[in-house]
């Protein structure tokens, strides 16, 4: 007779097949019962509603809603392909952010469908479904992307309120930057006789500096015989002149972000003291707060060190073959890939206080943090030497969070204009501001992005003249709000504060971080 444990072996082996055949969205008849409520009592799967299931981690704690917005747009799409076939579509303001690139889960999803019961589906964390009856787009007009089914991007322009534009400018600029020419939508606006829309798209192509677009709208449909009162839908402009040709929407978002997001950090953060005068005592310093440092970034991510293993592992005394037994393994070996990184960003300060232009110094480095950060995990054969090849190869998640980090190939295109960005900007604290907030927000590896992260903060800041700056543990959950809050609702804002705060301390010489507990 088959033992508990080889019976949960069993079923998860069931849920292994169907993750293997990409099913994220598990109904009961997927699974046999026994295997179902082992897999539930367990906590392999987590239930979503009555007959719908999605995978989970046992070792989440209760509450732990990552489960569920990892899988939140492939769940959605199962869901709706499993109650109306083909017969739905979502709306076309949800269309246009994803379009644009922008993840985010929203509170309720609308979706359209001639069969929709014009009510709301209760989905978990407060999040929900709403399927109104609707008539669809023409067959032409919709498209597929990872089994979600949108407008396509001309037809979701015509169709989306006015709203849109003003309460979503950055989404709505994204997606305009990548129209190529006004044929992509004029062809809709002169087949449906649009001159209102007309005259709301012409404004727009001009908010973004589009203005060639703007005129051949405006000048098609007069042609035509309509009238067309050209308005810009947006509250504001920017100052900002995107390329003329924008292939990727999360190149135009990082643009955007950035210069929507300055003002407010420069009216929050210290003014910065300049390039120190004594580069030896400065990364004397840094060396001095290793330590603290350490333990602070590494009880971040979850990782529990104490200063003995940090002392160890500085000083060389730490053998992995020896601790290969001991139970706090993997908590060595992020320690020691730490100390590593530690290093080599200390060689990227001296570039830049000896005048390297910083966003250059962390584009061409940042690379050699990662690779130094995981290499002990390489040797002891927790990691693929493939692993520290670049940027990842599939999805990653933050824990918690809302918002759901680029594919693998936006990363690819949002990377380099971050590092243009960075480079190019002169406004030391937005440097340190949104070189922290965006490289997190793309999340460009698998993992060590936080740490990464605060590495490039502080090559920014010794770019300003700042003090290095730790993050608190016991800040943490402001910290990670006021990163949420920047990447589900574009308010840059808490964040700015945050680090400023933390910075004008270090200034004033105040204890910005305790020495960890001995």
């Amino acid at each position: 007779m088959a033992t508990p444990r080889e019976k949960l072996a069993e079923s998860l082996e069931a849920l292994r097949v169907l993750q293997d055949r990409g099913v994220v969205a598990i109904r009961a008849a997927d699974l046999k019962r026994a295997d179902r409520e082992r897999l539930l009592k367990n906590g392999f799967l987590q239930e979503v509603m009555k007959g719908w299931y999605i995978p989970a981690r046992p070792d989440d704690a209760a509450g732990e809603s990552t489960a569920w917005y990892a899988s939140f747009w492939a769940f959605c799409a199962a869901y709706l392909r499993e109650r109306f076939g083909n017969d739905w579509c979502l709306s076309p303001e949800q269309s246009l952010s994803l379009h644009a690139g922008n993840h985010v889960v929203p509170q309720q999803l609308l979706v359209r469908s001639p069969k929709g019961g014009n009510k709301a589906t209760a989905l978990p964390y407060g999040t929900s479904l709403l399927d109104v009856r609707a008539a669809m787009p023409d067959e032409k007009d919709i498209e597929e992307i990872d089994g979600l089914r949108l407008f396509s991007l001309p037809s979701a322009l015509l169709a989306s309120s006015p709203g849109f534009f003003e309460n979503n400018p950055t989404d709505a600029r994204a997606v305009l930057a990548t129209i190529r020419d006004a044929s992509e939508v004029l062809d809709r606006l002169l087949e449906g006789g649009h001159s209102t829309i007309a005259g709301r798209l012409a404004g727009a192509f001009r908010n973004i500096g589009r203005g060639r677009i703007s005129d051949d709208i405006a000048g098609a449909m007069r042609a035509a015989g309509y009238t067309v009162r050209e308005q810009d839908p947006f509250a504001s402009r920017v100052d900002l002149a995107l390329p003329r040709r924008e292939t990727s929407p999360y190149a135009g978002r990082i643009r955007l972000m950035w210069q929507q997001m300055r003002g407010p950090i420069i009216d929050r953060f210290p003014a910065a003291p300049g390039r120190p005068g004594d580069t030896g005592a400065y990364l004397k310093h840094v060396q001095d707060v290793y330590v603290t440092d350490a333990y602070h970034s590494l009880s971040i991510e979850g990782y529990r060190v104490s200063p003995d293993l940090i002392e160890r592992v500085r000083s060389g005394s730490w053998n992995p073959d020896s601790d290969e037994q001991d139970r706090e393994h993997r908590n060595a070996l992020a320690a020691r890939g730490y100390w590593l990184a530690y290093q080599a960003v200390q060689k990227s300060l001296g570039r830049v206080l000896r005048g390297e232009n910083p966003g250059t110094v962390a584009d061409e480095d940042h690379g050699t943090w990662y690779r130094e950060m995981f290499a002990p995990s390489v040797t002891s054969g927790l990691l693929r030497a493939a692993d520290l090849a670049g940027y990842r190869n599939g999805p990653v998640f933050i824990r918690r969070s809302k918002h759901v980090p680029p594919n693998r190939e936006a990363v690819r295109d949002a990377m380099p204009v971050f590092f243009d960005m960075l480079a190019e900007e002169a406004e030391p604290s937005v440097r340190v501001v949104l070189g922290h907030f965006i490289f997190v927000y793309i999340h460009p590896y698998l993992d060590g992005n936080g740490r990464t992260g605060r590495f490039l903060m502080n090559v920014m800041l010794a770019a300003g003249g700042y003090p290095w700056t730790v993050v608190p543990v016991q800040r943490r959950d402001a910290y990670m709000a006021a990163l949420e809050e920047a990447s589900v609702r574009q308010d840059i804002v808490p964040f700015a504060a945050f680090l400023a705060e933390l910075v004008d301390d270090g200034l004033q010489g105040k204890l910005v971080a305790e020495e960890p507990p001995r």
